[in-house]
């Protein structure tokens, strides 16, 4: 897979295991800019994030997207030094599977600071847009964070609207919530009802 942009030299191709240091680079800095603390630090084990990536590569319902810089000698049979700017992971939603109405998730979308404004994520979009057509989806589903104020307003431009909240939380501090629930013997809380609901009359009953 490849794209060009008209405003740069920027193309888009599908990620290799030798992307590894570059992938993790670009995702680093999307979650410094989601402020995901802890997440892919310095210490990452890269022989366990090699491993994994191998497994997301050769995830049928996957596909790892870059956004790269072409090297000045790209021409030359086997030239390299190309750039990474951008990267996009794409899946196919499982349960929009079971119910038979495809969707395309873009669960990591970032281009490198020094490299925006140049096409990069239009391209990657572009991307994504060719791989919910191999998959016969009918919508693409980005995750943006709320106080990603940038992404919100370029996920926008493109005419992406707002679909939901997500919520994260560690596994750690859920389990010290549900044992604290446990201690107290409270039964875990039900969700709220609807306002409109809380507010509705109750119906008075009819005179004999």
């Amino acid at each position: 897979m490849s794209g060009t942009g008209s405003r740069s030299r920027v193309v888009t191709r599908t990620a290799r295991a030798a992307d590894l240091p570059a992938v993790l680079a670009l995702v680093r800095q999307h979650r410094a800019d989601a402020h995901a603390e802890d997440v892919l630090a310095g210490h990452t084990r890269l022989n366990a994030a090699a491993s994994g990536f191998r497994r997301l590569l050769d995830d049928p319902g996957h596909r790892v997207v870059l956004a790269v810089l072409p090297g000045p000698n790209a021409a030359a049979p086997g030239a390299s030094g190309e750039v990474a700017v951008g990267l996009a992971v794409l899946g196919l939603d499982p349960l929009s599977l079971v119910l038979g109405n495809p969707q395309v998730t873009v669960d990591t979308f970032v281009v490198h600071r020094e490299h925006r404004r140049q096409g990069a994520g239009v391209l990657l979009l572009a991307a994504a847009a060719s791989y919910a057509e191999e998959s016969d989806a009918s919508y693409v589903v980005a995750a943006v964070g709320g106080h990603e104020a940038e992404r919100q307003r370029f996920f926008a431009r493109m005419g992406f609207a707002p679909l939901t909240t997500r919520r994260i939380v560690t596994v750690e501090s859920l389990t010290r919530s549900l044992a604290s629930w446990q201690r107290r013997g409270l039964p875990v809380p039900a969700p709220r009802r609807p306002a409109a609901a809380r507010r509705r009359p109750m119906a008075r009953g009819l005179s004999a």
